[in-house]
């Protein structure tokens, strides 16, 4: 039998499979509309990318790293020292998280200024919603690994606020901890959660994503008339685009692990005083800037108490922008969702600048 033969009676066989044939007429009839907002589209990819770079450096990663008191500082040290290229796979692995989750905000805005949560597309909101406070979980869980002095410390302040919040607030500052106090029981929790719990249910969480966005379609400003709107073939058009622009972040991110490869500091010491300026990442450091700025009382109230609500109550109504966000005929309220979005992106942009500066 040829090649030619085997090639033929493969795809023949594939072809009767449903999975490929589903497969195939997506690539073949899926289309990215063409438009003034096209290039926010790739933001979805580039987050995506990110994730696999954080999977893959993250293995390579468990392959030295140590999760006990005792052990995991020198770990990390010898990764950085004495495995080849392990400071290089430590330093990407770090850059890619925060470029991951600057790259999802990114994408949320987009979605949000662009409408694209509207009708049907509220469950593809909310999905997106949980992954990226997934994303924040993963930053939050993973920052203390290296047990170092500004990760301690940094963990025992989110911790502390976390035991601030109302009614569960005690209850979830010890599941977190996995005692009183930040120690061996909050590292090793803390490394189950950041290699096993959040991947399971970010990776779940990812399909669900993917299957409502292939379901609805992307979606098409309301102001182009139907008539002036290009499309573009996914496969291999878009497709080919978005990898030219994986590139150019694989670029990016390799120039960042290099040229500013990433600090390990000191050993923690949970006996010692707090370093001075001690903060969250930036990721963090709007609310942590705000909490700051609370009284510790106001009227009767506590200060970080009021703050928490605060926080609460603008998440969710950020949380519900699809069904507040349009009117009851479908009209979006454009002015107000905007309102809403640029009001937030100020917020955190000047907070968190402060909380470096002051």
């Amino acid at each position: 039998m040829s090649i030619t033969e085997i090639k033929s009676k493969t795809l023949d066989w594939l072809d009767e499979r449903t999975g490929w044939r589903m497969a195939t007429d997506l690539l073949d009839h899926k289309v990215v509309p063409q438009h003034a907002g096209t290039a926010w589209y790739y933001f979805g990819g580039i987050t995506l990318f990110l994730i696999g770079v954080q999977l893959f450096t993250g293995v390579l990663l468990l392959l030295y790293y140590r999760p006990t008191v005792a052990e995991a500082f020198d770990s990390v040290r010898f990764i950085m020292t004495r495995v080849e290229f392990g400071w290089l796979i430590r330093s990407i692995h770090s850059w890619s998280a925060n470029l991951l989750i600057l790259s999802a905000f990114i994408h949320m805005f987009s979605v949000a200024f662009t409408r694209s949560y509207q009708r049907p597309r509220e469950l593809t909101w909310l999905s997106g919603i949980v992954l990226l406070g997934l994303m924040l979980g993963f930053g939050f869980s993973g920052y203390l690994l290296p047990w170092n002095m500004i990760s301690y410390f940094a963990t025992k302040v989110g911790t502390d606020v976390a035991g601030t919040m109302p009614v569960a607030g005690p209850t979830l500052a010890r599941f977190l901890r996995g005692g009183e106090d930040v120690g061996a029981a909050t590292l090793t929790r803390f490394f189950d959660f950041h290699v096993m719990i959040l991947p399971l249910l970010t990776f779940a969480l990812i399909g669900v994503h993917l299957l409502l966005v292939q379901k609805n379609g992307m979606h098409t400003p309301s102001g182009i008339p139907p008539s002036k709107l290009a499309h573009m073939k996914f496969f291999p058009n878009f497709f080919l685009r978005e990898l030219m622009v994986w590139y150019g972040v694989l670029a990016v991110l390799g120039t960042l692990a290099a040229m500013f490869p990433w600090e390990l500091g000191e050993k923690a010491d949970p006996f010692a005083s707090a370093p001075a300026g001690i903060r969250p990442e930036w990721y963090f450091l709007a609310q942590f800037y705000t909490l700051k700025l609370i009284p510790s009382h106001v009227w009767i109230f506590e200060g970080e108490l009021l703050g928490l609500l605060g926080f609460g109550a603008l998440a969710a109504v950020w949380v519900l922008l699809p069904f507040w966000g349009t009117r009851a005929n479908g009209e979006p309220r454009t002015r107000l969702t905007a309102g809403v979005g640029i009001f937030l992106i100020c917020y955190l942009i000047t907070f968190t600048y402060l909380g470096y500066v002051k």
